[in-house]
């Protein structure tokens, strides 16, 4: 296939991969290594230092703090996450900004050229997506990289690379299907992007022992949270979990970062994650989608009552564990609307309600969608009330635009925190 045969905008790269192969998600480096060789990315180094993360929760605010860190002490970066919630640039950042799609077509570009190169190789959606964001940052050659694993650890194609330092934020059920129930085994998909003698940084006091039975295993050096490194009244709160923010300081550091306390307090107070306790007038939104997550925001919104009634708008995923959402949100949450999702995975708002009924809680509406949702909520809420959007990056994504174009200019900028406008 000649190159004049490729799609020419990003919209229509997207609609290819995600049509190019059999199954969304198929697991495996083999596939990925081979065309990564091909494209001369495991030849020399990504960049000067590479950090990756990998957990249940946290991974995205833990690589936000990290990106905030490295760059207020002024490093180059690069950072590659996903999902995406409203555009697929998201994924890729370089020195803060958003990738444009000239580079991102380049970069799909560039793979499709390799995995032609000889016997092709099929790839997924998020492989292609994957070497993809290598390739480009491997052109700036940037002091810090910084990856969040996609799915698991061990077989996710970010692993491909090999990072100075390995994160593990958080273990917990999600993506049953893909990486089971037992958290011992979770915890070792998840542990399989340590490497031997490079630093692992445990960011959570409730790992399992499998993590550390790998880290041990590789004579990867540990750094736990609550044992090596710690957070304290003095940290600077960024609105995001704080032990995101000390698990990212001590990676930083094991990175050859020379920490300095301005930069760091400069950059804690303003690092912004979207959809991520991101509060917008009376409306909070979050992707929290499994129980550990939804405790952590039943928590927050604990912490920080209002006058008057909480509403959650919940949309999921068929393949998540609802019930163990609603249960952690329920003794912070007054009220429900449930919303469907479109698509094969969806949840109808009918299960939702169901579930939320044999609970005993409160559902005022069922929507056709989380828009719709929004919509029906918009014009219900007293100037005391709040509105907790949750679920799903799907539910977040859909009706974070409407929220954006509506709030406050104040609001607009009031990020990933309580002190917004209308929450006491």
């Amino acid at each position: 296939m000649t190159d004049a045969a490729l799609p020419t905008t990003l919209d229509a790269w997207l609609a290819r991969l995600e049509a190019a192969h059999p199954v969304g998600i198929d697991l495996g480096l083999d596939r990925v290594a081979e065309v990564a060789r091909r494209m001369g990315l495991l030849a020399r180094p990504l960049a000067r230092r590479v950090i990756t993360v990998a957990g249940t929760n946290g991974k995205g605010s833990t690589v936000a703090m990290l990106e905030a860190l490295a760059r207020a002490h002024g490093l180059s970066t690069a950072a590659y996450t996903s999902p995406h919630l409203i555009r697929y640039n998201e994924r890729l950042r370089l020195d803060g900004q958003e990738a444009d799609d000239g580079l991102l077509i380049d970069g799909f570009t560039a793979v499709e050229r390799a995995r032609l190169a000889g016997e092709p190789v099929s790839l997924t959606y998020f492989e292609v997506g994957t070497l993809g964001a290598l390739w480009a940052m491997a052109q700036r050659s940037p002091d810090l990289a910084i990856l969040e694993v996609g799915l698991g650890g061990r077989l996710d194609a970010v692993n491909v690379i090999d990072p100075d330092v390995a994160v593990v934020t958080t273990v917990a059920q999600d993506h049953a299907a893909f990486l089971g129930t037992d958290l011992e085994q979770i915890g070792r998909e998840k542990a399989g992007i340590l490497r031997p003698g490079r630093p692992a940084v445990l960011g959570s006091r409730d790992l399992p022992a499998s993590v550390r039975e790998v880290a041990d295993s590789l004579g990867a050096p540990v750094y736990a949270l609550g044992e090596d490194f710690r957070w304290d009244e003095g940290l600077p709160d960024p609105g995001l979990p704080l032990d995101n923010a000390a698990t990212a300081l001590k990676a930083l550091e094991l990175a050859g970062v020379t920490l300095e306390a301005e930069a760091c307090r400069r950059a804690l107070a303003e690092v912004r994650l979207p959809g991520r306790m991101q509060w917008l007038g009376q409306w909070c939104l979050d992707v929290g989608h499994n129980p550990h997550a939804a405790g952590y925001l039943a928590a927050r919104l604990a912490a920080r009552p209002c006058a008057g009634r909480t509403v959650a708008l919940l949309g999921m995923l068929g393949d998540k564990d609802a019930d163990g959402v609603m249960a952690a949100l329920i003794p912070a949450v007054d009220a429900w609307v449930t919303a469907s999702l479109a698509g094969d995975r969806a949840r109808k708002a009918e299960d939702l309600a169901a579930r939320l009924d044999r609970l005993g809680a409160e559902v005022l509406h069922c929507a056709d969608s989380p828009s719709a949702g929004a919509d029906w909520l918009a014009g219900r809420l007293a100037p005391e009330d709040r509105v907790l959007v949750c679920g799903s990056f799907f539910t977040v994504a859909e009706v974070l635009p409407g929220r954006l174009a509506s709030a406050s200019p104040t609001a607009q900028t009031e990020g990933n925190d309580m002190r917004s406008e209308g929450v006491s």
